[in-house]
């Protein structure tokens, strides 16, 4: 499996053992409404709302919080200020390319907050543009291949138009073009698979290879701008190995 993807299982570890509950149901809250406000109320019809709302549920987000920022993401609502979705771009410490996506209701909060961390960690803000054509977007899944049989899960995920499958002893990982995120997701779905992750991210076209001090100062970059309240996910092209990552789990 990809560094990428034990990285999202060392932040769903943080994320469920995160005391700041608070921050936690804001930025799904926020993730809700984006997603309502985008494919519409009804979950059935929109997949994105769908594995927001799962995710919500996950963190055990009250049922009450959940529809009000459903009504407020199709406009039944007017609580709280106007949402904007932003992708910001950056330069962290040794070069290493961000695409850092944010949600917020004040954008020059938003900008400030993320250029203190970069430029506390030696980084810095980048013109619209000058990083982003170092990334491309595609469809992401993860889940447990537990109780599912991988033939079975390969094929699904080919027909459906996936571009790439692995495995390791207990995860699946599917990537795919974004026009594909519908059928795959379908099909997981009519096949009794839940992911673990499910969404549309940003993936580097080559990664950067950097020592194992300075791929850890990068790594403490991504984990302070995702604690940010405005940040919603962090892309980056630094290449992580499970070597680097079992340490940062154990600092």
């Amino acid at each position: 499996m990809s560094g990428h993807s034990h990285w999202a299982t060392i932040r769903r570890k943080k994320g469920a053992a995160d005391a700041k509950r608070g921050q936690v149901f804001t930025r799904l809250a926020r993730e809700i409404t984006i997603a309502a406000r985008e494919g519409g109320g009804d979950p059935d019809s929109n997949v994105r709302l769908q594995y927001a709302i799962d995710r919500a549920r996950a963190q055990n987000m009250p049922k009450d919080n959940i529809e009000r920022a459903i009504k407020r993401g199709t406009g039944d609502s007017k609580e709280g200020g106007s949402l904007e979705q932003v992708m910001y771009e950056g330069y962290g410490p040794h070069g290493m390319a961000m695409m850092i996506e944010v949600v917020t209701d004040n954008r020059n909060r938003a900008v400030a907050e993320i250029r203190h961390v970069l430029n506390r960690f030696g980084g810095s803000m980048a013109e619209a543009g000058s990083v982003a054509w170092q990334f491309k977007r595609i469809s992401y899944f993860t889940f447990s291949v537990l109780g599912h049989d991988s033939d079975a899960v390969f094929e699904l995920a080919v027909e459906a138009g996936a571009d790439d499958v692995s495995f390791d002893d207990e995860s699946a990982e599917i990537v795919g073009p974004v026009e594909a995120f519908k059928d795959i997701s379908d099909r997981l779905k009519l096949a009794k698979i839940h992911p673990d992750e499910a969404e549309l991210r940003m993936i580097p076209n080559i990664e950067l290879s950097l020592s194992t001090e300075e791929t850890l100062q990068g790594l403490k970059v991504i984990e302070t701008l995702e604690e940010l309240d405005d940040v919603q996910a962090v892309f980056h092209n630094l290449q992580m190995t499970e070597e680097v990552l079992a340490q940062f789990e154990e600092a």
